[in-house]
């Protein structure tokens, strides 16, 4: 759409607002002051993407008509810079469409919790991370489905990837993603020495029927029998499904249901989310990636929360907030953690 007509646009919303009768509908308030607010982002978007492309014309001209070697340095820097910046607009762009276009879709949330580093520690670790956003889900009543844990001999796991159907989830957990470390003496421990180790977490939002299309040629898949969740009957038959998505490398496993073809669409609806994931981030480009922070991505390589059990304490690093008692909120009781970080990403 042009400046000249989202301008217009903009001008038939703003009479809307000034009428009483419009205004005194209250729906039709709500839905004029979300065009507004979009419409608005939209012209201040086409009038900085018109400044750059100005910026670039002029520099342009001047390369073609300077002799100056200092002169012609500077039109090249002008170029490159705006063209730059363009590309970087560009980017957030398309980047916001899509967060727009699937945030109204969002159903619910996948979380992938891996141990990390701190051997058979970190698996325990992972453990006590999954059994939290699983109680935390339970108590707040949201339906929840165990997609696969891979465990260990010592009751850790090495994976847990849960299911939860609820939209609110995502606004709950979504600033969740990141390196969760711990800091405690192990049972095995005898020289009461504190272990340092670590577990990811990864938030994917569940979208409701993604729009992403996955060549059956780009996708490699295995069978094996289930260790997951649903006792005896689920091992007798090779149900789980490990599907590899060739182009991305990325790896889906689901050994939830009792039946391979179950499994293989629960597979496949996983996969599609991960690659729809991947290609946000792809699209927000490099200079965003290393700037924004956790919105539903899972940026691994980023500490955000200690559990030092020693002391009795949980610290977000983000926020530089603590909390104590671990037990009971490793026990599901995340809320006043939760409410503290929704509050100050909101203020930000």
């Amino acid at each position: 759409m042009k400046l000249e007509e989202l301008e217009k646009e903009k001008e038939e919303l703003f009479k809307k607002l000034s009428d009483p009768g419009f205004l005194s509908n209250r729906k039709n308030f709500e839905e004029a002051s979300r065009q507004l607010k979009k419409i608005e982002e939209e012209i201040n978007f086409l009038r900085t993407l018109a400044k750059i492309d100005k910026k670039i014309k002029e520099a342009e001209e001047i390369l073609a008509e300077a002799t100056d070697d200092e002169l012609l340095s500077l039109a090249e820097e002008d170029i490159k810079k705006n063209k730059e910046s363009k590309e970087s607009l560009l980017a957030k762009l398309e980047a916001k469409k899509l967060e727009d276009d699937d945030t109204t879709k969002i159903e619910g949330i996948i979380i992938e919790i891996r141990a990390g580093t701190g051997g058979g520690e970190a698996a325990l670790f992972a453990q006590d991370l999954f059994r939290m956003y699983d109680r935390y889900a339970n108590n707040k009543g949201w339906p929840i489905k165990i997609i696969n844990i891979n465990k260990t001999a010592l009751d850790g796991i090495k994976e847990g990837v849960m299911e939860i159907n609820s939209k609110e989830a995502f606004e709950n957990l979504k600033y969740e993603a990141g390196v969760h470390r711990v800091q405690r003496i192990p049972l095995t421990e005898k020289s009461g020495r504190i272990h340092t180790s670590t577990a990811t977490v990864a938030i994917l939002p569940q979208i409701k029927n993604i729009q992403i299309e996955i060549k059956s040629e780009d996708i490699e898949e295995s069978f094996f029998r289930s260790s997951g969740p649903g006792g005896q009957n689920v091992q007798k038959v090779e149900s789980a499904v490990r599907l590899v998505h060739k182009p991305s490398g990325l790896t889906v496993v689901c050994q939830s249901g009792r039946k391979q073809k179950e499994n293989r669409e629960e597979a496949l609806n996983l996969l599609k989310n991960k690659v729809l994931v991947q290609r946000q981030e792809e699209s927000v480009g490099k200079e965003e990636e290393k700037r924004r922070d956790q919105i539903g991505h899972a940026e691994r390589s980023e500490k955000i929360r200690t559990y030092n059990f020693p002391q009795d304490r949980i610290t977000d690093h983000r926020i530089k907030k603590s909390w104590h008692n671990i037990e009971q909120i490793l026990d599901g009781n995340l809320d006043a953690i939760i409410e503290d970080i929704k509050k100050e990403y909101h203020q930000e």
